[in-house]
């Protein structure tokens, strides 16, 4: 049987998300693996990785909310924001400032701001990433763009002005930027030290595997039981099952009239709600596909929006 799934992987320190699928085609002989969002070579933590047809599903995952625990330091700055860069800057006066005023000004990013990519990113400026430009030695201007900072908890002082704090936020924000740009406002410089990304979506530290410990899981045939099914990414849809006659029509992503539908979970009654999203399933409870609920010739149908059986 095909592997298909999402494996909850802990990358460790030194190798970049692109390591860790290749490692992972390596380990399990499939080729069609993605990774969900990209991890710096010096960061670990949850790296969500979609096996076989839940590759359909990376972009999905990529833009879920992330929670991060950073770790930084005040009175000096690096070109990269982080502690793998070089010096840039160094505060050469004597720092002032209560832990309670580092905390309230990092309390300050909570919500909308507006963030300006650092240079050392993979963002790409005219056909070339941003960090070839940086290797260069040419800055280019960046624009800035909105990022959300969701939560920021758990601040905890560590002694020499080096702080540790957990952040949810949304896609597309960079926390040694964050933390950048809180050495700014404070006046002394601040420089990202560690970071460990904790969360993506429903995908926990806690339940994340090493590569060693995958490698060993597939030796031993363990593998499977261990993947995410590619529905239970969607449980916050209701769930539709058709009866058997129809099966072939939704196994070949065709409309259908709302009537065909035999099962209702978690909705009352017969009520379709139209442009909802719902997950559908044939008569043998495999998933086919996302479907929304659409109007032709003032008839309910079933529309197909994601296919994945």
């Amino acid at each position: 049987m095909p592997m298909n799934g999402i494996l909850n992987v802990y990358k460790e320190k030194g190798m970049t998300s692109f390591d860790v699928v290749a490692i992972l085609r390596r380990i399990t002989k499939i080729r069609r693996i993605g990774h969900t969002g990209t991890l710096d070579p010096d960061a670990t933590g949850v790296l969500p990785i979609c096996i076989g047809k839940a590759t359909k599903v990376v972009d999905l995952l990529t833009n879920k909310d992330k929670t991060y625990r950073a770790t930084f330091q005040l009175g000096f700055q690096t070109d990269t924001q982080d502690i793998s860069g070089k010096v840039i800057y160094t505060y050469q006066d004597v720092i002032s400032t209560s832990d309670r005023d580092v905390q309230q000004a990092l309390l300050s990013f909570l919500g909308e701001y507006m963030q300006v990519p650092p240079m050392y990113s993979a963002i790409k400026r005219d056909g070339k990433r941003l960090y070839e430009l940086a290797r260069q030695g040419i800055e280019v201007e960046r624009e800035a763009r909105p990022v959300r900072i969701l939560h920021i908890d758990n601040f905890l002082p560590m002694g020499n002005y080096s702080y540790r704090f957990d952040v949810t936020c949304s896609k597309g924000t960079y926390i040694r930027t964050l933390i950048h740009d809180l050495g700014e406002l404070l006046g002394y410089g601040a420089c990202m030290t560690d970071l460990e990304r904790v969360k993506v979506g429903r995908f926990d530290l806690a339940d994340a595997f090493t590569l060693s410990e995958i490698e060993e899981m597939m030796e031993n045939n363990q593998i499977e039981s261990k993947l995410h099914s590619i529905d239970s990414l969607f449980d916050e849809y209701p769930k539709l099952v058709v009866s058997s006659e129809y099966d072939a029509y939704i196994h070949n992503g065709n409309k259908l009239p709302t009537e065909f539908v035999h099962t209702y979970i978690s909705i009352k009654g017969n009520d379709l709600t139209l442009n909802k999203r719902y997950r559908l399933y044939d008569s043998n409870e495999h998933f086919v596909g996302l479907y929304v609920i659409d109007e032709q010739n003032d008839t309910p149908i079933l529309r197909v929006e994601k296919m994945f059986y």
